[in-house]
């Protein structure tokens, strides 16, 4: 079944020029040229991914992202201008899969759509009995469960996207080993899609501000600087 893409910009040349692009790859998409229908239909019924353009009228990216962030965890990358590094920064902050500044190439935008889709698949329950389950991974007071991207601190649920479920994942299989940025990148964006350092730290970022809304005292996730980050069992 063909995915559905929902593109949310008040810029309609960038909503047409895309929207063909990606129904030429096979895609379903869903256009909104404002953000306030945009947020009434995707809470009602979320997209499989959406991509934002962070500066529009009324309600912008990040405030929209803010309020799906309330009913879903439907993968969303940013569109940026070159000067909204602070934007993006927020963006990630508060639960963006990716970004991608304007002007932006359509193949790495459909190439990053593919990719994190292809993460939100491999985090669904398997449906085919043949295919065996991922084994849950309990680390200390850390538990998680791949086939039901499940994770559990203290036995509380935190809910993390996509992205922040690969990365710690891949800190978490091998605790106490230091994981660089690099391995890190390759585990949560396949397929050579380029991100910076400073995305990844943004996730990592992320993942302690979870993690510490649910237990205050969390710091699990070490950072040794100039290496990486690792997973600490406590």
């Amino acid at each position: 079944m063909s995915a559905t893409i929902a593109l949310v910009d008040d810029d309609r040349n960038i909503l047409t020029s895309v929207s063909i692009a990606l129904q030429a790859e096979g895609f379903i998409t869903r256009l909104y040229s404002d953000s306030e229908g945009a947020l009434k239909a995707l809470t009602e019924k979320p997209a499989d991914l959406a991509v934002f353009d962070i500066k529009m009228p009324k309600m912008d990216g990040i405030e929209l992202l803010r309020r799906v962030r309330e009913k879903s965890a439907m993968p969303v990358i940013f569109l940026t201008s070159k000067t909204d590094e602070l934007d993006e920064a927020l963006g990630l902050a508060m639960g963006a899969d990716d970004y991608i500044s304007k002007p932006f190439s359509q193949r790495l935008l459909i190439a990053r759509i593919k990719a994190i889709l292809r993460r939100a698949e491999f985090a669904r329950p398997a449906t085919d009995s043949s295919e065996p389950a991922a084994e849950p991974i309990v680390r200390g007071r850390l538990e998680m469960d791949p086939a039901r991207h499940r994770v559990k601190w203290k036995g509380q649920d935190v809910t993390l996207t996509v992205t922040e479920f690969l990365i710690l994942e891949t800190l978490a299989t091998r605790p106490g080993v230091v994981k660089s940025r690099n391995q890190l990148m390759d585990a949560a964006y396949q397929d050579d899609v380029y991100v910076d350092d400073r995305t990844i730290d943004s996730h990592i970022k992320r993942l302690r501000r979870k993690f510490r809304e649910a237990d205050p005292d969390f710091n699990a996730i070490d950072t040794l600087y100039g290496a990486g980050y690792r997973f600490s069992e406590e």
